[in-house]
């Protein structure tokens, strides 16, 4: 009986190393950065014009080098020091890697909307505060068995509340300018309620990424979620005010933001070893003088990217020649990382299949 059962369990054990083991996804976006900052650093023909950088030489000291590899891993060491060793990076359309938009309008909440969604819809033909009228993944996740409870977003931006239809969903929401809320609020949450008040902001409709960033760092702590949707926002608006010195500086910051999120889930037992995070943009951005920009009237505009990091997905570095891949693939890659399979009233897109390792 004994030969038998070692038997049965040396043929159960490559089944058993290969099992699922995310339990966890957090989705991140930054919202409008570049591929090409992400791929090859400060931008050559932006770093040193002084229409967009009140300092030359003060950027160029912080994040120029000749070698696109190494000033790329001077903006964002997170990225290139971990994501690019342990999992994976889609879109360097340098190296024949390619995502695009597929929404034709290439702002943001059509860009959510298919990030969360899994497919564009021609509805969403603005940034208005309307209530999404589709289902986002996150949404059918909370609705799945174990996840109700277990789903929560954050973001800078003001109409998050409205792209994830937080009324009718179910997922709490704290976005814009919105302090945490509950009889339970840690000291952290009560002091950055405060903070939000006294530090004025440079947009009306736009926070600044560190709260959005602790505040879901006090809900992580405390709530403890499956699935943690986390967007950024500084990137696009400081590129808006054609402001390079700080766009670059914001990106630098929010890849450190990662870096630590990344830290405490890598020393925490239940989500170490146990959490993917997927990481995306809503659009992309001109070259040159249109950088400021997007839109469909924006050449280039549509080129995005996509980074992966887990324990199911493969470390396979930046996909060369790889692709095409698009924004509508992100919303079934999150669902299949947590074993489930994400429908919609439309035909969504296909998971990407390198980040489950197929």
């Amino acid at each position: 009986m004994s030969r038998w059962l070692s038997l049965l369990l040396l043929l159960a054990a490559p089944f058993t190393a290969a099992a699922q083991q995310t339990e966890h996804v957090f989705l991140i976006t930054f919202d409008g950065l570049r591929w090409e900052e992400l791929f090859t650093g400060a931008d050559p023909d932006l770093i040193r014009d002084e229409r967009y950088v009140d300092d030359p030489d003060a950027l160029a000291a912080r994040f120029w080098d000749d070698d696109p590899l190494v000033r790329r891993r001077m903006l964002m060491p997170f990225f290139w020091n971990t994501i690019a060793t342990e999992g994976q990076l889609y879109g360097n359309r340098h190296r024949g890697s390619t995502v695009d938009v597929t929404n034709g309008m290439v702002f943001s909440y059509p860009g959510y909307n298919e990030i969360l969604t899994g497919f564009a819809d021609r509805r969403i033909d603005s940034n208005a505060k309307r209530p999404n009228p589709n289902t986002t993944v996150l949404e059918f996740i909370h609705r799945q068995p174990g996840f109700e409870g277990k789903v929560a977003a954050f973001g800078s931006w003001d109409v998050f509340p409205y792209i994830i239809n937080e009324a009718r969903s179910g997922v709490p929401v704290n976005a814009g300018f919105e302090d945490a809320v509950g009889e339970d609020l840690t000291e952290r949450e009560k002091l950055l309620n405060d903070l939000q008040d006294q530090i004025p902001g440079p947009w009306s409709s736009v926070r600044l990424d560190a709260f959005t960033h602790h505040f879901a760092l006090e809900y992580l702590k405390k709530r403890r979620p499956r699935v943690l949707y986390i967007a950024y926002g500084e990137t696009d608006d400081f590129a808006h005010d054609g402001d390079y010195d700080a766009y670059l500086a914001s990106a630098h910051r929010t890849d450190r933001f990662i870096a630590d999120l990344w830290d405490w889930v890598q020393n925490d037992p239940q989500y170490r070893d146990r959490t993917t995070f997927v990481l995306t943009t809503d659009h992309g951005r001109g070259a040159l003088d249109r950088w400021t920009d997007h839109g469909d009237d924006v050449p280039g505009a549509t080129a995005i990217w996509v980074a992966v990091l887990g324990p199911d997905t493969p470390a396979r570095g930046e996909l060369e020649q790889a692709g095409p891949y698009y924004q509508n693939q992100v919303a079934r890659t999150v669902a299949a990382l947590l074993g489930l399979d994400y429908t919609n009233e439309r035909p969504v897109g296909e998971a990407l299949a390198p980040a489950l390792g197929r």
